[in-house]
């Protein structure tokens, strides 16, 4: 799925209707009295309450973050605050409010949905940047004002960024720790209850004492010398003790920090949430550099105090996931590293054995859930009896069928025509359309299993699409392929590769608006950085996971993405060592209907029949153990060679045209 987030785009769909408008979808505050959807909030009495809350503490503006106290991308239903304000679901947004007005700020993806999901006391700002935010700031703000924030919802760069946008502008921020709409906010969801579980030994390689030694290694050799270590992202923590949770919808992760020493474990936790069995895995009643001493999870910002003010510590942070409360205790600077990464998460991006070995695995059965569906959609939809939301549910449960299922690893993204054109569209009982053989259907889907976390997608057509439709597809694939092929020295930086999965489709000039791809965890998040294609990814190196996802969106039209996930290995060439190239770990084929092979090049097709000898290698004794012939009989057929079926004639066919237009062009010169 796209790299910065999945949930709800929602679209307004008559129960037994085929299409949905722009007309009608959106709100339209122009009219008088305004046009509101039925997807829109009413915000009116909250924004009241949080106005006289702001008022005391003498603040012209508050700023609403979408985040959470670890900066989490997805967030927990009870840290949803811009939802909670604004009505707006999506995964990508900052909301500001004043005395007199209410901005949200989110980019491309959701401009559609924003004008869905609110109501007219909010505007939209097409746009994610601080500076942006800061110039509304600057404008609205009168000078001297005082602009309220939670230090918690806040990451070091954020803060450092307002405050370089606010710079000789007479407006400064306030640090308001006591979160005002969480005052607001007063039923707001609970913490989960339920106790935290270890992962099973034929899961891991490494016990957390193994984790811990490595880490401290890590620590030991950095020549700036960090005494500790503090852990505030989610996934380092579950990582470094191998455990899981449930705190976040679709994400095992549970609230928690750890403070890491050469001769002490603290773990910051809800300690109702450890049973004995976990005291006793942890080493909780001793004392010891290997005993995890527990602490309560609101205690963390004291206790990292009375550490810092010992004499010569330092704490190493990663800026990327420290927030502002806690950054602002460790002081005076000669205390405080930093690098944008913890080791943690650096030393997690690069899988292990047993860790390569299972995600594959957990992929191949995967695949055998999004096969099931693709089927039974093929001969379902020409029926006319299921919709969006239908199948999302039936390829949801497919999976729960697999071994070690543990759920969806996010909401599916279930989308037909113009729903599709939503890049984070996910179906609602009021929002899901019928499918039909006239319009594209685009799934983008992922499992959560014990040994690993899936994210596939695949967009298909049953009927007879249009030119337009077959050149953006194939052009999506082009992109895809031509990173999968990619040969490249290890230590590349992915940032420096994404354009090769936009280049067919610029030179036609079509695009996408969400980023190439994402790193893939072992039952962790489906979005696991740092890895991936973007300028603040770590490099690329053998063992890691990455999504693959180029795609093309036309507006209340159609969507197509093409999603894969790829392990980086290494590959031998003829003169250079250390290189380093992709291979694909889903094992779904494309929609042969919709692939125009006289696009691609005759490397590109020999990809596609490798890739297709691939799935039937892997995929053929995995449909068979679970008894299901029908799906691999399915299977075989859409992945037949293009080299050697009639789909190859296309291309010395188009290749025949261009010499005998030449010919004819030659002919009329001479």
């Amino acid at each position: 799925m796209p790299s910065c987030g999945w949930l709800l785009a929602l679209s307004l769909a008559a129960l037994t209707g085929n299409t949905v408008g722009a007309e009608g979808t959106e709100r339209n505050c122009s009219l008088s009295p305004p046009y509101l959807p039925s997807t829109a909030v009413n915000t009116t009495l909250r924004l009241q309450e949080l106005r006289e809350r702001m008022l005391p503490l003498n603040i012209s503006a508050y700023i609403i973050p979408g985040t959470d106290a670890h900066l989490s991308e997805y967030i927990a239903p009870r840290d949803n605050r811009v939802a909670f304000m604004t009505g707006f679901t999506g995964s990508a947004g900052t909301a500001v409010v004043t005395q007199t007005k209410a901005t949200l700020w989110t980019d491309s993806r959701y401009w559609v949905q924003a004008e869905r999901q609110m109501d007219c006391n909010w505007e939209l700002e097409k746009d994610v940047s601080i500076s942006s935010v800061a110039e509304w700031l600057i404008t609205e703000v009168p000078p001297g004002g005082e602009i309220g924030f939670d230090p918690f919802l806040f990451s070091l760069q954020t803060q450092e960024n307002y405050n370089i946008n606010l710079d000789s502008s007479n407006r400064s921020l306030k640090s308001i720790p006591a979160n005002l709409v969480d005052q607001v906010w007063t039923e707001k969801p609970a913490i989960p209850s339920d106790p935290l579980t270890r992962l099973p030994d034929r899961v891991i390689q490494r016990t957390w004492q193994m984790k811990v030694d490595h880490i401290r290694n890590q620590m030991r050799d950095n020549p700036y010398e960090p005494t500790a270590l503090l852990l505030s992202a989610l996934d380092e923590t579950a990582w470094l003790f191998n455990l899981r949770g449930s705190d976040i919808p679709y994400n095992p992760f549970f609230y928690s920090y750890t403070l890491l020493t050469m001769d002490d474990i603290w773990l910051f936790v809800h300690l109702n949430r450890v049973t004995e069995e976990l005291k006793q895995y942890l080493n909780a009643s001793c004392v010891g550099s290997l005993c995890v001493q527990l602490k309560s999870y609101d205690t963390v910002r004291d206790h990292l105090q009375k550490y810092v003010a010992q004499p010569g510590v330092k704490v190493w942070i990663g800026t990327e996931y420290t927030n502002y409360a806690l950054y602002e205790l460790i002081t005076p600077e000669e205390k405080l590293m930093t690098s944008s990464y913890s080791p943690v998460l650096t030393t997690k991006a690069v899988k292990d054995e047993t860790e390569q070995r299972i995600l594959r695995d957990a992929h191949v059965r995967d695949a055998v859930a999004v096969i099931q569906l693709l089927m039974w959609l093929e001969k379902a939809v020409p029926e006319g009896k299921e919709t969006e939301l239908t199948a999302a549910e039936y390829v949801n449960n497919m999976r729960s069928k697999q071994k070690d299922s543990r759920g969806p690893s996010f909401e599916t993204i279930s989308a037909s025509g113009p729903n599709a054109a939503l890049a984070h569209y996910s179906p609602t009982e009021e929002s899901s359309r019928r499918l039909t053989v006239d319009e594209m259907y685009l799934v983008d889907s992922g499992g959560q299993y014990l040994d690993g976390t899936t994210d596939i997608t695949r967009t298909v057509h049953w009927g007879t699409p249009t030119d337009m439709q077959r050149e953006a597809f194939t052009r999506v694939l082009m992109g895809n392929i031509e990173i999968s092929r990619t040969i490249f020295p290890s230590g590349t930086r992915g940032a420096n590769m994404e354009m090769l999965g936009r280049r067919a489709l610029w030179q036609v000039g079509l695009n996408y608006g969400h980023g190439t791809g994402h790193g893939v965890g072992n039952y962790f998040g489906v979005h696991e950085w740092p890895v991936g294609f973007q300028t603040n990814n770590i490099p690329f190196r053998s063992g890691m996971f990455t999504s693959i996802e180029p795609g093309y969106y036309k507006d209340n039209d159609f969507g197509i993405r093409i999603e894969d996930v790829a392990v980086i290995v290494p590959v031998q060439t003829k003169y250079g060592h250390n290189y380093v190239t992709f291979d694909i770990v889903s094992l779904v084929p494309y929609d042969r209907k919709l692939i125009d092979t006289s696009l691609l090049s005759s490397e590109q097709l020999q990809w596609l029949d490798n890739y297709y000898e691939t799935i039937r290698r892997l995929m053929g004794p995995e449909l068979d153990r679970q008894g299901l012939h029908e799906e691999k009989a399915w299977m075989l057929k859409h992945t037949e060679p293009f080299m050697e079926s009639g789909s190859s004639a296309s291309v010395c066919s188009s290749s025949m045209t261009l010499i005998a237009l030449s010919i004819a062009l030659l002919q009329n010169i001479f």
